[in-house]
């Protein structure tokens, strides 16, 4: 029997999509940051079975003649150069019973999963479809994630925000007949269906959130126009996450700009405004007061400087940004090498960032706890690992992701135009949410990546026409 690895591989590509946010369960030990990937583990067996197809045809699938490809290989060999800049004191760093070798090792073995491994995965399965082709796929996969997440969450909603406790037997059979699930409850009423945490759960809402309102202008009927972004808010409200909260409310913002820009687009208003009445009418009758409560709550811990003197993760947050910035302008160029942050930046930590917090005391600063401290901001771990070199390539590659962005929304195929809106709106929820976290661990981005380079010849085909 001949085994038909084309199919394999997108059956890989399809459940590895689906469980892309579950991170609930140690799944690979022996991978460093991605111990809990879940969905990684099926694109690790793509990419193993594209090896054998590939030492069987001789064929490579990379775009390596794509722009955008050219700039993530350009600042992946920077983070070598600027370390290599670095050596002297890269090879005498250690913190947490680990070199600053071993670390770069590590962090470049985790940056090359993405380029090396995830992007020629996903173009061998993208990089013969249509526009259409690619909408439809992926759309429907993760309508079907964000179903399940409606689903788990609902029932957690149930036991964690308003304290019914049966809630909590279906949840927890849940965890028993669903893998990659081990049901974790957060106080306050926050939830975070599959993810570990309410942060890595608003990742997954703003990785779908475009993909999602773009139910709005193709949906048959109101429901199937609604029902996506109405689930979004909802969980997003849930989930407790400050920068979600931000991040989703604001793409859609630019969403509703784009509709009304367009007149063609301008009746599909009506719906979203639709939408939004029915979630907040929704929310509100449920619990009134609990509902007023908890607003009450959000928009006070919208105010990141008021609550910067009680609030001990805006102080570590704030605090380790800010020792980052220190560690950049004493090493403005290069930077101190790809990886190497924590080593530098545990001696800029600022008084007001540890004082009376236990964060830095229980976990950054304790040599024993053997987890390297979150920079809490890739652009400022950029600046401070790889110098304004390295910060300039980063910058370079999001700003052109961006502009192909803008290019392809006025494209005449109007399926280019939906599914580029889509991407876009992810993307820039994503980028922003990358002032808060420091991983390059970020699915939604990679795959968007891969869209855009296959958009780029789908855009010169057409114009070929």
């Amino acid at each position: 029997m001949k085994i038909n690895y084309k199919d394999i591989l997108n059956y890989l590509f399809i459940i590895g999509l689906f469980f892309f946010s579950f991170n609930h369960v140690e799944v690979m030990p022996f991978m460093g940051e991605y111990i809990k990937e879940s969905g990684a583990i099926f694109f690790f067996l793509g990419f193993f079975l594209l090896c054998i197809e590939v030492i069987k045809t001789g064929k490579i699938y990379l775009p390596i003649h794509n722009k955008l490809y050219i700039l993530l290989v350009l600042f992946y060999a920077l983070c070598i150069i600027c370390t290599l800049m670095n050596y002297s004191s890269v090879s005498e760093n250690y913190f947490k019973r680990t070199s600053g070798i071993s670390r770069f090792i590590r962090q470049m073995i985790s940056l090359s999963i993405p380029i090396f491994i995830f992007i020629p995965f996903f173009w061998k399965i993208l990089k013969d479809l249509s526009a259409e082709e690619i909408f439809n796929k992926i759309r429907t996969i993760l309508l079907y994630t964000l179903y399940f997440a409606s689903f788990y969450g609902f029932f957690e909603i149930l036991y964690s925000y308003f304290g019914i406790y049966p809630a909590r037997y279906i949840t927890d059979f849940i965890g028993e007949i669903v893998p990659f699930i081990k049901p974790i409850y957060h106080h306050g009423g926050r939830i975070s269906a599959f993810a570990y945490e309410p942060p890595f759960f608003a990742i997954f809402l703003i990785t779908i959130s475009g993909w999602m309102f773009s139910y709005i202008i193709t949906g048959k009927n109101l429901i199937t126009k609604l029902s996506p972004t109405i689930l979004i808010l909802i969980l997003t409200f849930f989930s407790g996450s400050r920068t979600g909260l931000l991040v989703v409310f604001f793409t859609l913002i630019l969403f509703t700009l784009y509709l009304y820009k367009k007149n063609i687009y301008r009746k599909q208003l009506n719906f979203l405004f639709i939408g939004l009445i029915i979630t907040s009418f929704s929310i509100v009758t449920i619990s009134a007061e609990k509902f007023k409560n908890s607003i009450e709550e959000k928009i006070e811990s919208l105010n990141f400087t008021g609550n910067l003197k009680t609030s001990i993760s805006n102080k570590s947050r704030f605090g380790m940004q800010f020792a980052s910035i220190e560690v950049f302008k004493e090493n403005p160029i290069f930077g101190v090498g790809y990886g190497q942050q924590t080593y530098q930046a545990q001696y800029h930590y600022p008084r007001w960032a540890t004082k009376d917090n236990y964060e830095f005391d229980l976990f950054y600063k304790n040599k024993k706890e053997l987890s390297f401290p979150p920079g809490y901001n890739i652009y400022t771990r950029i600046l401070a690992e790889l110098g304004i070199v390295g910060f300039i390539s980063w910058l370079s590659i999001l700003i052109y992701s961006l502009y192909l962005c803008y290019k392809f929304l006025y494209s005449s195929d109007y399926y280019i135009r939906i599914l580029t809106l889509s991407i876009t709106i992810s993307l820039i929820g994503l980028y922003i949410n990358w002032l808060q976290i420091d991983t390059f661990r970020m699915y939604g981005v990679w795959i968007n990546f891969v869209i855009l380079m296959r958009l780029s010849y789908l855009i010169k085909s057409v114009k070929n026409e």
